[in-house]
């Protein structure tokens, strides 16, 4: 009889939450906050900002894991604010659900153009966020996963 190991079954990928880091840019104070309570007791690290510019910056110095978009935005446009990352050298590689209440037939289009992955119509259930924020770092994780040599 062999003792030698069995190879683990493989389970279903689960990306990890705690210390992953979720930046939220939504100029309704209520929607961040209350986005960023549900994610850090899902136990993301969330932070938070209503403006552009500072999304930006925040982004290009914290590097968040992923980043959550509103369209509406004071100080800029967030399909210009979405682009900016997406060209970015910094920031490129961080996925960026768009979530938008805006009503445009072409919303899609317009935002995958600005280089979003994903898109969220507001209002929309939280759960459905959530699944999609782990589907987003569960793609991400695949990419900065090392090839595995035979």
């Amino acid at each position: 009889m062999s003792t030698s190991l069995l190879a683990q079954p493989k389970t279903r990928y689960k990306p990890q939450a705690k210390g992953r880091k979720i930046l939220i840019i939504d100029d309704d104070i209520s929607v961040a906050e209350s986005l960023a309570c549900l994610l850090e007791r899902m136990g993301f690290q969330p932070s938070w900002t209503t403006h552009g510019e500072t999304g930006v910056a925040f982004a290009e110095s914290e590097h968040p894991d992923l980043i959550i978009l509103d369209l509406c935005l004071p100080d800029i446009d967030g399909l210009a604010v979405c682009q900016r990352l997406a060209d970015g050298p910094h920031t490129c590689d961080i996925p960026i659900i768009v979530v938008s209440g805006w009503d445009r037939e072409e919303i899609v289009r317009l935002v995958r153009t600005a280089g979003a992955m994903y898109f969220l119509r507001k209002p929309y259930d939280p759960r459905a966020l959530v699944v999609l924020i782990e589907y987003a770092l569960r793609q991400k994780d695949m990419w900065d996963e090392p090839a595995e040599h035979s």
